[in-house]
Order: C-alpha cells, then structure tokens, then sequence
C-alpha cells in the first residue's frame, strides 16, 4: 500500500515521477501527489483517484523543477481527499510517507499547543511539522530529520526534500520498504526496484531502522543507532518496461491466463525435467528431522498454507502448525526445538508476516519463505527463501503468485516426504510427472471461459453466496469467497462441508447460491451427501468437479464447470482456476473495478 518515489535528477522531475508511480499503482492507492522544487521553493500537485486525475491536472499546470518527490496515497488516517493527499508540506519540507505514525496523536496535541495549525487529518503532517519546528529553533536539515526520526513510534517510510536544498533528500525505513537506486549524476528513492527499474538498475535496500542523507554525488546511510554503515548495491532484475494488460481488459484477466506459463517456469525451477525427479535448491534444514513445520501468511497466501498442511501431513507425516500472521503475531506461541516456520507472501513486505518471522527467530526456528520478490524484506531476513516465478502481479487480488505458491509448497511437501522415508524413487517420479501436466490442465480449464462467464452473470445477482469443499477443496472455498468478496463486492463465505449442518445451513434459501467443489476423490461421496442438503432446501447449486463428478451428481445442479481429471496432489491447482475466473467475471458483471478494488492494497505493510 502507498508508494514512494524520490529524485535528484537533471532533467524535469514530475515527468519521471509520474511514470515511477504508474509502476506503483499496483500498491492500491486512492490519491496521488508530486512536489519538487522549483527556484528553491515548494511546488505542489495533488489529485483525488487515479493517476489519470493528478496527469490531468499538471498537464494543466505544470510543475518546473530537477528534484522532486510523489506518492500514491492510500487512505488510513482520514478520507481519500485533496487534503489528505501526499506530498504535506510547510514553508521549511515537503514529504510522503508510507506507513502509519502510532504516537501522532500525542505529537499532534502537541504541535498545537504550540499553535502550529493542521490542514489535514493525517499522520503524516505532524512529521513535516517537527521537522519545521526544529530547523526554525535552528537545526540544519539532516539534524531536524534526524531528530524528528527519533520521536516516531510506529511503521514508515518517510521520503523528504527541503525548501532551498536543490541537491538533498533524505529517506527513512522503519516496517515500511525503501530502495535507493543510484543513477549517473542522479539519485532515487522508491518504495521498491520496480518503481526504479526504468531510471536504473543499481540499487541498495535500507535495512530496519536506516535513515539516508541522499545528494547527486552518493549517499550516506545510518543505522538505527546513528552509525554510518554501507549496505551493498545490487544490479536488480525488476522489468524496465511498463507490465502491459496484452489482449486482456484487466490485469487480472491476463494474470489468470499466464498461469500455465508461470507454473511452467516455477516448475522447471524446481524439478529435473530429464529425469522427472526433484531438484530443490540446497535448504539449511533436514526435513527428516524436524518436529513441526509452522506456515504463517495473511489473506490468499494463508490459503495456499492451508492447501500445504493437508500436504506435508499426508503425504510426509510432518505435523504442521497454520495461522494468520497477524494472529499469530500477539499469540506469543511456543516454538518446538528443531521447528522449521514457512512464511509465504507476493511482494515479500507483508508487515505481519515479517513481526511473526522475526518472532519464530527469536524463538529459534529455522526461516523458510516463499516470495515472488527476491529482493524483499522477508527474503533478506530467512535462512532461505524459495521463489516463486510469477513474474509482477499488478492486479490487487492474487492469482497467479498463488498458484506459484501452491506450486512451490508442494515440491516443499514432496521434498519432506521423500526425506522422512514416506516417498520412494518411482513415487517420486509420478508425482513429479503429475505436476508437470499441471500447465495443460490448465489450459483446459481457460478453454471454458466462455461458459463460466455465463455462469457469473447469474451469480451477479446474488447478495450472498456459500462456498463448500472438504479436504484441500476446504481452503479452496475459503479462496473462492475471499475473491468473490474482493472484486464484485458480494458477501461471501467459505465453509467446510462437513460443518455445513453446525450452522451455515440456516443460511440456504432459493436466493443463496451454494458453489460446491469436489473433485471425484476420497471426499466425493461425502460432499455430494452435503450438496444435497443444500438442494433440498431449495439452494442453487454451482458444482465445480470433473467429468465423473458431474455425471454423478451434476444432474440437479443449476450450473456445472467441468475441470480435467487430476489427483489429489495437484487438484488445488486445477480448481484455483474456475474459482478465480468466476470471481473474475461476475465483478465484470457488476461493473466493479476488477484490478485496484475499493479500499484494498496489493502490499499490506503496515499493520
């Protein structure tokens, strides 16, 4: 959530930034803003909604100037308005902030007793306002900053630029992310490499608790601790080009179907191909020896734990812990000797999943995450990550980072299995070899677009809807709804079916439709029995199963998707498809804006 772009360049700054925080919007942001300095003075732009709304208004009025600063703002202390928009300035700073201030009440109360008067509702404007206060009792810029850094309790990142300091910018990273990327004669602050990717492809990470005094000819960096300290530069890999939507309206439409090709790369990645056997990286862990596995994840990626526990438990005898990161976090959980934990997120910069990866190392697990960004916070914290190959996700609601992560934690299941004795060589090879089918059963479930829109245009009308599956269809239910819920705005919940009776039940009328996975395994007969409770009270039945499911018990159903035959180690994968293009298509339906929803972020880093 929010974006940050900072310049020191030598050409016209808003033009740069604008196009920086077009590469943020997948942040999710509700308002947008850019300063620069101009004849040493503070000039500003901002604008309510897209991007589209602030390049509208400097194509108005333009704004001069070789330094400047921009964000996209989304809202959390105060409404989405011009006012509250970033970047805040006084007659001394302009800055954007990424994060959220937690002592600002008291700061603020404050700063008007000492009759400094506020334009907005925000957290942020205190900050400009110490930092004011200070250099007016004197202060240079860095020590105002430095000082006022020290008073801030809470997650941020702060980018800042100072009235008559054409060649000084100063940044800040504490919960929140921040890049320094280096150009020739130029220097940038961006919220990650990607933002920075067409400037430059040299850039260093600030770590925990760093401040940088940032000018034309380098950086200093401080630690929390006001020590100098170096932090290495890297040559980043992140796209130079705008990630385009192709022939697809959404970005979520063209990331569903990228899918065959994504789980491809993530596959070959992971799996000697020739010999259709597994080829993980080399991990600081023996699986054969551990006592627990702990998943911890927020949202979609906690789904995809889920999907895994059933995994690792049943194919790999391994006991396996899941939670939400932001649970798990305040629970002050015991840790067993010799525990492995698994965090798993897309951008690698969820804020509660890396309290809760520094809470498992301080209870002394071993660190394992899965990213789709390698360069991320929680990347840079694990004993060993193991990347996903989604390549940028732009739309907010995940689809295809998920299914690399179910992908990479069943290899994870596979390579635990095979350790602790429980997979031998030619079981080994079969699974493998089912999961390299995965991308063509893929692309058969894409064939039936067309239909499952049809289906989505009823499901449109609906105010709630249920999700039932058993087994790792259980997780998938829950899924199903999040992304339901997510872009068209309908009510939706997932349930197991077996609780179907302690309680949902009551909830199923003619105006409930009920979407019941079930693949024609083990769990078949048993879900079916629940899908006929839900028929008999008059419930509006979507089954999503295979050809023999549907021949078994499509018949009373009001719509039916038919997915490929597979086995229960890659079925997960598989349904992950109708279940997002159903969400997909009834948003479109409703009209709803499918990639940048009301009032979600792509990344959540702040709590």
């Amino acid at each position: 959530m929010c974006g940050i772009v900072g310049v020191l360049g030598t050409q016209p700054a808003a033009p740069v930034i604008l196009d920086a925080l077009k590469r943020l919007e997948y942040r999710g942001y509700d308002s947008a803003g850019i300063a620069t300095l101009v004849n040493g003075g503070i000039d500003r732009r901002r604008a309510v909604g897209k991007l589209t709304a602030l390049d509208a208004v400097l194509q108005a009025n333009p704004l001069g100037g070789t330094a400047g600063i921009g964000h996209t703002r989304w809202a959390t202390h105060g409404p989405a308005s011009e006012n509250n928009a970033h970047p805040h300035v006084t007659d001394k700073v302009a800055l954007v902030h990424n994060g959220i201030i937690e002592n600002f009440r008291e700061l603020r109360a404050e700063l008007e007793a000492d009759g400094v008067t506020f334009t907005s509702e925000t957290d942020t404007e205190i900050v400009a306002h110490l930092i004011t206060q200070a250099m007016k009792a004197g202060a240079s810029a860095v020590d105002a900053a430095s000082q006022t850094l020290s008073r801030l309790e809470g997650a941020f990142a702060l980018c800042i630029l100072f009235h008559g300091e054409e060649d000084l910018m100063i940044g800040a990273r504490k919960g929140s992310p921040l890049a320094i990327g280096y150009g020739n004669g130029e220097m940038y602050l961006g919220s990650d490499a990607f933002a920075l990717a067409p400037m430059t492809n040299r850039v260093a990470f600030l770590e925990e608790g760093d401040w940088t005094v940032v000018q034309r000819g380098g950086v200093t960096i401080y630690d929390a601790q006001g020590k100098e300290v170096e932090r290495p530069v890297k040559i980043t890999d992140a796209s130079a080009a705008l990630v385009g939507k192709g022939n697809h309206r959404h970005f979520m439409a063209k990331e569903i179907f990228e899918q065959p090709e994504v789980i491809g790369h993530t596959l070959t990645e992971y799996i000697d191909t020739m010999d259709n056997r597994l080829a993980l990286p080399s991990l600081p862990v023996d699986f054969s020896t551990l006592s627990r596995v702990t998943i911890v994840a927020c949202g979609t990626a906690s789904y995809a734990g889920h999907v895994a526990k059933y995994w690792f438990e049943q194919l790999a005898r391994l006991p396996v812990e899941i939670d939400i990161a932001s649970e798990f976090r305040y629970r002050e959980a015991p840790m067993p000797a010799n525990g492995l934990a698994v965090f798993v997120s897309q951008s690698g910069e969820t804020a509660d999943t890396l309290a809760a990866l520094r809470y498992c190392r301080e209870q002394g697990q071993k660190i394992l995450s899965i990213v789709n960004v390698t360069e991320s916070s929680i990347a840079r914290e694990s004993d060993a990550i193991v990347p996903t190959y989604a390549g940028p996700e732009i739309g907010v609601a995940s689809t295809k980072a998920f299914t690399c992560q179910l992908t990479v934690l069943a290899l994870l299941a596979l390579e635990a299995a095979k350790a602790r004795g429980h997979l031998n060589k030619a079981e080994e090879r079969l699974s493998v070899r089912r999961l390299m089918e995965v991308p063509r059963l893929m692309s058969d479930v894409l064939a039936h677009d067309d239909l499952i829109q049809a289906i989505a245009h009823n499901l449109s009308k609906a105010r709630d809807v249920l999700y039932l599956g058993r087994g790792p269809m259980y997780p998938m239910a829950l899924e199903g709804a999040l992304k339901l819920k997510e872009i068209s705005y309908i009510h939706a919940e997932g349930y197991a079916a077996g609780e179907l009776k302690h309680g949902p039940v009551a909830l199923v009328d003619e105006n409930v439709p009920v979407v019941v996975i079930a693949p024609s395994t083990v769990l078949f007969d048993k879900t079916v029995s629940n899908m006929q409770v839900v028929m008999a009270r008059g419930g509006r039945v979507i089954l999503i199963s295979d050809k023999k499911g549907i021949g078994a018990a499509g018949k009373d159903a009001v719509a039916v998707i038919e997915v490929p035959e597979c086995d229960r180690l890659t079925a997960p994968l598989i349904y992950s498809l109708p279940v997002q293009l159903l969400a997909y298509h009834t948003a479109l339906a409703k009209g709803t804006d499918v990639d940048q929803p009301r009032n979600l972020a792509k990344s959540v880093t702040v709590e």
